[in-house]
């Protein structure tokens, strides 16, 4: 008898002190509560129903507005006598480019002496056939015809001086090629004693001003659907990497490059620093509305572990849960979710992380 009266004295205290070893555990995570100092060190956003906007990397180059450059072309052969600029350089309309001598600018001289000889003789002509019509010495058939022949030199006259006007000739065999617009020289294709050849087809200089630029971006065939115009475009440059350059997807180029299989897309860039210059390589990020809404949250809220994305769901100081969300995509600060929070949650912000470490581990 003495010894049942042992043994279940011997059980009654391992399950009394099992129930006061275990008690504590429980009581603990019923008590959790976000303390005074945490409340004040973490933010708290409500789940907002948004517009779902995405965006589209493009890759592409920088170039110069084809209305704000001008293409510069010799008007005859000849042999270079010197260049005033180099590449780069920033010119004024007017300004002296280069000096050809040319034998088809002496002929020119040429003609205009005949065109102001011929001007003069016509007059005397015209005077003497008036003074013998006076005289009854010839017909009035003979002035008209006089009066003809000067109309005629008098157009020739014209033409080459409206030559010399357009092309901006001198006396002598000297062609001064000068810049038609104010901007810099980004293409240069000329050397001093070069002889140009008059039936030459390429440009010597091209001028551009680059206080506006274009950006032209390939689009591949798989994201033409998604492209139109006047998206608004984040333009970056590896010169500037912490700058962005804003615009505007101004024009579509509806054919395939049939070496790179894809569609370009123009857009403007106003450059008044003309911190970009043409050439430059460029990543543009075009933004556009997908026409859906969806509930959204700070990317700051979202916590990833296990190979899943948590939110922290904030009712009280008390009750505080975690919860497995459906991530749609992440744009910048706004991530967009397909389900798991509900519109007007409030989901913990900022130091999410450490709640969840207390909570989970």
């Amino acid at each position: 008898m003495n010894l049942r009266m042992y043994m279940a004295l011997i059980c009654l205290v391992m399950l009394t002190h099992t129930a006061c070893k275990d008690k504590p555990k429980d009581e603990a995570v019923d008590k959790f509560e976000l303390s005074d100092t945490m409340m004040k060190r973490c933010e708290f956003t409500e789940a907002k129903l948004m517009d779902v906007n995405n965006e589209l990397k493009l890759f592409g180059k920088v170039t110069a507005d084809n209305d704000k450059m001008a293409h510069v072309y010799p008007i005859t052969g000849g042999i270079v006598a010197g260049i005033n600029v180099e590449l780069g350089d920033y010119v004024t309309e007017g300004q002296l480019l280069a000096i050809v001598k040319s034998s088809e600018v002496a002929d020119f001289q040429r003609q205009l002496l005949d065109a102001k000889s011929n001007v003069a003789l016509s007059e005397k002509n015209l005077q003497v056939a008036k003074d013998l019509f006076t005289g009854k010495l010839n017909s009035e058939k003979d002035v008209l015809a006089s009066e003809k022949e000067l109309e005629k030199a008098h157009a020739e006259l014209t033409r080459i001086n409206e030559v010399y006007s357009i092309y901006h000739l001198k006396q002598g065999s000297e062609y001064r090629i000068t810049a038609p617009i104010s901007g810099f020289i980004i293409s240069k294709d000329i050397t001093k004693n070069e002889e140009l050849r008059s039936d030459r087809a390429e440009e010597v200089f091209v001028i551009a001003q680059i206080n506006d630029v274009w950006v032209l971006a390939n689009v591949n065939e798989s994201n033409i659907s998604k492209v139109a115009l006047g998206y608004e475009a984040d333009v970056q440059t590896i010169s500037y990497e912490d700058k962005i350059f804003k615009g505007k997807v101004d024009k579509i180029f509806n054919v395939i490059d049939p070496t790179t299989k894809a569609m370009k897309i123009l857009v403007k860039i106003n450059n008044p620093d003309l911190l970009l210059k043409p050439e430059m390589n460029a990543t543009i990020n075009l933004k556009f509305s997908e026409n859906r809404k969806l509930v959204a949250v700070p990317s700051s809220a979202i916590i990833f572990d296990k190979n899943k994305d948590w939110v922290m769901v904030f009712k009280d100081r008390k009750h505080i849960e975690t919860r497995l969300v459906d991530v749609y995509h992440k744009l910048g600060d706004i991530t967009y979710i397909k389900k798991g929070v509900s519109e007007n949650e409030k989901v913990i912000s900022k130091n999410g992380l450490l709640i969840y470490d207390a909570l989970n581990d």
